[in-house]
């Protein structure tokens, strides 16, 4: 983000080689890049570097997800969807990665977008209340949209 916006994201990176995060404008999630090259076989788990530590402002947390094309160009699923990244986690030393399992034999490459992330403000305060009715209309229970 740029300096004078709302909240900065102080970055440090690993790996020179390593593009630069940046907000796309098609979009309000930031695309994250593989810091190395992966050689994953079928059902291997890895932690993917992304080689890049943050300190994210008091008050918010960083979500990672993956990419929508994420599966289908590299075959990996994240095993923690999504990925939380509170604010105390700002050490140099803390890199972000991307816990991926997968699903066939690939390759992913330093500079491949493998995911991506959002700034998020924290969850206010919520209180819970136990009630013997909603009051709404009922959908039909979970998945009850169907499936086309």
């Amino acid at each position: 983000m740029a300096l004078g916006k709302e909240a900065v994201v102080r970055v440090k990176y690993h790996n020179p080689d390593l593009i630069p995060v940046g907000v796309i404008e098609c979009g309000d999630w930031v695309d994250l890049r593989a810091a190395e090259t992966v050689n994953m076989k079928a059902g291997e788990f890895k932690i993917i570097s992304l080689g890049m530590s943050v300190k994210i402002p008091q008050g918010y947390e960083l979500w990672i997800a993956p990419r929508s094309s994420t599966f289908k160009n590299f075959g990996i699923l994240q095993t923690n969807s999504p990925g939380i990244v509170d604010e105390s986690y700002c050490g140099d030393d803390d890199v972000l990665g991307f816990p991926a399992l997968a699903m066939r034999d690939t390759t992913i490459c330093v500079n491949d977008r493998i995911c991506q992330c959002r700034l998020v403000k924290h969850q206010p305060d919520v209180c819970f209340v136990k009630v013997d009715h909603l009051g709404g209309k009922s959908r039909g229970g979970f998945g009850s949209t169907g499936t086309k």
